[in-house]
């Protein structure tokens, strides 16, 4: 791995002895804390508040596009980020990804009207894009290659307080004191994180050798801002389509239909080529890495929504208690990530162990629906669904860092966010898509039918812990015969 240029000498010499918390590393560790902590918060609080804005805004009709909009401004940012980062370096895109975040968590929060806080999710949106992948680049720039393992575990740790106490913080503001503040109250902490990451950010340059490829960096950022509109497009389109007070459901259902297939058209075309080649058929090495980020987030996020549906429709369980189901694979995406941060075992077997056990727990949930067994046996598999996320989230992204040259970093780290993204998208329109066809049948979906839902995700699952197998350096043949 060839080092940044401006990146410390510790990059590649350094073993990182003194931990992450040593003097060195220190402001600019608990700096990207904060900028994780803040991206969690965020989305803890929109989820809780969403409710209170949505009743009062207005926004009853479009209330999903509040959710949707963000995911597909992140694409493009992301897109956009990864050439950006190997040209100009980690910087530019941090600094301006904060505050793009800290813009659209001060718009949302002062939004008088639906279609202004829809536009803040947006701008925030556009600032999470770019900021996760500039991101991944100061790890691998800043933070010598023994601390990146614990760097990503305590990434997943970060999310724990924001999962814990979040969403109980944000239901209160904004059912006591108003649904602005946890958008308002979230902003100060981009302040705090650039305060802390900026003295060491500041002397990270671009890599030694940067991409020469300035138009297909362009060529990028374009498809990513195809397949945003793409999304958006079909989005909408179905929104409309859904929505009893929309008048396009009733005078042009044709148009619907024209954009909302143009729109997936447009996606499924600009994919193919912002995913990492080989990604789709798992080649050996990175291309199979992000297939394994891909499956798994499509197995767990599209099962994910549907546990408390389960818990409270089948077995009666409050939402409070159903919720802290979702609390227990928190903990245990944590306690995975950690475990791979000490290495007892060759890192690629994490990336067969972690979708394996994703698998295996989808397909207890369908058993444990079937058969009307205890509704903890659920919580436990959840948990241990869980600690496979952990596994395999943080090794795929020490591995794409580990598998990178220093010049494609910044790229390498677009597709597997956008791996994410699509796959986590996928399951979750896959699976509510199953979840209404059942709907159309005149009744609520009964044990079986959610015991269909959670078999059908555990599939992707085993096909990521066969994809898993592959996520090794390919050997020296292998490459000449690819580049020959």
């Amino acid at each position: 791995m060839t080092r940044g240029r401006g990146s410390p000498a510790g990059d590649d010499a350094d073993d990182g002895a003194g931990g992450l918390l040593s003097p060195p590393y220190r402001a600019l560790v608990v700096g990207l804390l904060a900028i994780v902590t803040c991206g969690a918060f965020e989305a803890m609080a929109v989820t809780t508040a969403m409710p209170v804005v949505a009743a009062e805004l207005g926004g009853q009709g479009s209330y999903g596009l509040a959710f949707s909009l963000f995911l597909t401004a992140s694409m493009a940012a992301t897109a956009a980020a990864g050439p950006w980062c190997d040209a100009r370096g980690a910087r530019p895109a941090l600094l301006t990804g904060l505050a793009l975040m800290f813009s659209g968590l001060v718009l949302g929060g002062a939004a008088t009207d639906f279609g202004l806080f829809t536009l803040g999710r947006m701008v925030s949106g556009l600032g999470a894009g770019s900021m996760i992948v500039a991101v991944y680049v100061v790890i691998g720039q800043a933070l010598p290659p023994a601390l990146q393992p614990v760097m990503f575990g305590w990434f997943s740790a970060a999310w724990v307080v924001p999962s814990l106490v979040g969403p109980y913080v944000s239901g209160l503001l904004a059912q006591h004191v108003s649904w602005r503040w946890p958008f308002l109250g979230v902003a100060p902490i981009v302040l705090v994180a650039v305060a802390l990451v900026w003295p060491r950010v500041r002397s990270l340059g671009p890599p030694a050798a940067p991409e020469k490829g300035g138009h297909d960096g362009r060529r990028r950022a374009l498809r990513g801002a195809a397949l945003a509109c793409g999304v958006g497009a079909a989005q909408w389109a179905l929104v409309s389509a859904a929505d009893p007070g929309s008048n396009l459901r009733s005078d042009a259902p044709a148009l619907l239909a024209a954009v909302g297939v143009a729109g997936a058209a447009l996606a499924v075309l600009s994919v193919p080529r912002l995913i990492l080649a080989g990604t789709w058929v798992a080649r050996r090495g990175l291309p199979a890495v992000m297939a394994v980020r891909g499956l798994i987030t499509f197995a767990f996020f599209g099962s994910e929504a549907f546990i408390p549906l389960i818990l409270v429709n089948r077995y009666g369980l409050e939402p409070s208690i159903a919720g802290l189901a979702l609390t227990g694979g928190a903990l245990g995406w944590t306690a995975g990530s950690f475990a791979q941060a000490r290495s007892w075992l060759p890192r690629r077997l994490y990336l067969v162990l972690g979708p394996a056990a994703v698998a295996a727990c989808l397909a207890a949930v369908a058993l444990s629906v079937g058969t009307q067994t205890t509704p903890w046996a659920i919580a436990l598999s959840w948990f241990v669904a869980g600690a496979g996320m952990g596994l395999s989230m943080s090794t795929t992204s020490v591995l794409t860092l580990e598998l990178s040259d220093a010049a494609e970093r910044g790229r390498n780290s677009a597709s597997l966010q956008l791996a994410d993204m699509l796959g986590g998208v996928i399951g979750t329109a896959g699976a509510g898509t199953l979840y209404a066809h059942m709907l159309d049948s005149g009744s609520a979906p009964g044990a079986a039918g959610f015991a269909l839902i959670a078999a059908v995700l555990s599939v992707p699952a085993l096909f990521g812990a066969l994809a898993g197998l592959r996520a090794h350096a390919p050997s020296s043949a292998d490459r000449g015969a690819r580049r020959a």
